[in-house]
């Protein structure tokens, strides 16, 4: 799918915009606090149900409106979809196709995008929550359904920690705790299903990873990823090492049920720690995807500039999958702001990687940031709005 027309009410700094988007390179030029990025995220959040920039819903809406508008015209071939999405400051979301009401969580099965900002530099630098977010949104690109699933662990988590709380509270006695042990159940469900599916994508994202690094970059420098699990270590700290990497394991254990025995015998291992604690230490709420390049850390040892082209690489990654499993076309490519941060030499490779994407939406503050090859269809923007004196 790609989008052939944009158009906002109440979205951050815009009362009201439309934008007609044509296949192939966008390029949105603006100087800062214009509008540009806040144009490309509400197709992100379109697709996706977050943001890259916030955590919640409220700060998308204009400030003294009670919601904001977000409808995209879609195309794929002789296929046309209105999706429409009403951000509500009060109350849930309402989400629309064709003028028909569906769940919000539904928008992610007709439009699939991948965006990168500056902020995705998190990804290699940051902290693991930010590598699970990124895991996790892939993942429902993928397979919708899994999104009632997070929804689901998330839901039992809570309560579970909840129960923790009260038992650490009463001085409840382990072998007391039957209450405890169904929620353990539906944790283990959840959270097993989680983990084989993350697993999964990392072997899917890998060989990707690969050949994307070394176009970015120029060169290979054994760029690899894999995943740390809770459920494998001896350590319950909150800083755990030296936990067990799902991708060295058989193809038998990376079924739900295999995993669940693991998980299982975590949680039994566990189980004073947690009551001391208060927190369920094992799951995937506290695992990691692990970045290395030259069989090093890329969080402690990578380059400003080798940290840039690993968190491209992931998204570049992103799009490659979705691009093969998809029967709707390619993901659209968004590069938010992108092309400042990166040297004359990295600019004309990464436009080399992905001038042949269906649709490709990029800001800039300059146009001569942006290679000439995806300098195609140039929209200015201006204080929230369509600058028609300079298109």
């Amino acid at each position: 799918m790609i989008v052939t027309h944009l158009n906002l009410t109440d979205f951050r700094n815009y009362e009201t915009l439309d934008v007609a988007i044509v296949p192939g390179p966008n390029v949105f030029v603006g100087s800062n606090g214009q509008g540009k990025t806040n144009l490309v995220e509400a197709l992100g959040y379109l697709s996706t149900l977050a943001s890259h920039r916030v955590s919640t819903d409220h700060a998308l809406i204009k400030s003294g409106k009670d919601a904001a508008i977000v409808r995209a015209q879609l195309s794929n071939g002789d296929r046309h979809v209105l999706a429409e999405l009403q951000i509500n400051r009060a109350g849930a979301n309402r989400a629309q196709i064709n003028r028909s009401a569906i769940k919000t969580r539904e928008l992610t099965r007709y439009f699939a995008s991948i965006l990168f900002a500056p902020e995705d530099l998190a990804l290699v630098r940051g902290e693991p929550s930010g590598r699970r977010r990124f895991m996790d949104e892939l993942l429902v690109q993928r397979y919708p359904r899994l999104a009632g699933v997070l929804s689901d662990y998330e839901r039992v988590l809570k309560q579970r920690n909840s129960l923790l709380k009260s038992a650490r509270a009463s001085g409840a006695r382990i072998e007391s705790l039957t209450t405890l042990e169904i929620w353990d159940e539906r944790l283990v469900a959840c959270g097993s299903e989680i983990i084989a599916a993350r697993g999964a994508l990392v072997a899917a994202l890998l060989p990707e990873v690969t050949e994307a690094y070394t176009a970015i970059a120029g060169a290979d420098h054994s760029a690899r990823l894999s995943q740390q699990l809770s459920i494998s270590s001896d350590i319950n700290d909150d800083q755990s090492t030296g936990l067990g990497e799902l991708a060295d394991l058989d193809s038998d254990d990376l079924l739900p049920e295999e995993i669940a025995k693991k998980f299982r015998a975590a949680l039994t291992r566990v189980r004073r720690a947690e009551l001391d604690r208060a927190v369920s230490l094992v799951g995937p709420h506290r695992d990691d995807l692990i970045l290395e390049l030259n069989g090093l850390p890329a969080r402690g040892y990578a380059s400003h500039g080798e940290s840039w082209s690993f968190a491209l690489s992931l998204k570049l990654a992103s799009a490659a999958i979705l691009r093969k499993e998809s029967s709707s076309g390619d993901p659209v490519l968004i590069l938010d702001d992108v092309f400042a941060e990166l040297d004359e030499s990295r600019r004309s490779r990464l436009g080399t990687a992905i001038a042949d994407f269906e649709q490709v939406l990029i800001t800039a503050a300059v146009l001569g940031d942006v290679p000439e090859n995806l300098a195609g269809n140039v929209i200015r923007i201006r204080a929230g709005a369509i600058d028609a004196a300079e298109q």
